[in-house]
């Protein structure tokens, strides 16, 4: 008798699901507040490279939308995916995330100025590793904003991500 034994590393499962479903997320953000999508999808790898290296090191901590008027550099909404590292969901281990609470989110958004321009940020913790493509900058100033939780809308076993979005009052 032979016996075969099968190992899944599943956190990297968890790392490239959660990679996927934030970038879907922003996709569908800037897509669904009437922008552009086409500059965000010519630079998905370089995203996508950055979002999983610093999941799979533990060091990512938020990824942030920012869509902001450029004559003003002033921020229109945010939205932040703040990144959980958990021992598991508690449920049976599976892969979700919904969709719905952000097309519900950015209804209540408002509308946000077709010349408005939008860019990607990451917060990471100290002693994240470089990536290339990436640097470092300073997020917009959310004064002003009001800051309001969506929850969690990916969950992947031993990685989550609850959102957020910051608009004016």
């Amino acid at each position: 008798m032979t016996t075969t034994l099968v190992s899944v590393n599943t956190y990297t499962h968890s790392v490239a699901y959660v990679t996927n479903q934030v970038l879907l997320s922003i996709k569908r953000i800037i897509s669904w507040s009437g922008l552009d999508v086409s500059r965000f999808v010519a630079d998905w790898r370089e995203f996508e490279n950055g979002i999983k290296t610093w999941l799979g090191s533990r060091h990512l901590e938020t990824v942030v939308l920012e869509i902001f008027d450029p004559p003003t550099n002033a921020l229109a909404v945010r939205w932040d995916f703040e990144i959980r590292y958990t021992s598991g969901s508690g449920d049976d281990g599976g892969f979700w995330a919904d969709s719905e609470a952000i097309k519900n989110a950015i209804k209540k958004c408002g509308l946000i100025p077709s010349e408005c321009s939008y860019r990607v940020v990451v917060t990471t913790k100290p002693e994240a590793p470089s990536v290339a493509g990436w640097t470092t900058t300073t997020l917009r100033s959310t004064d002003g904003l009001v800051r309001y939780c969506v929850g969690t809308t990916i969950d992947a076993s031993s990685l989550a991500s609850g959102a957020a979005y910051w608009k004016r009052p």
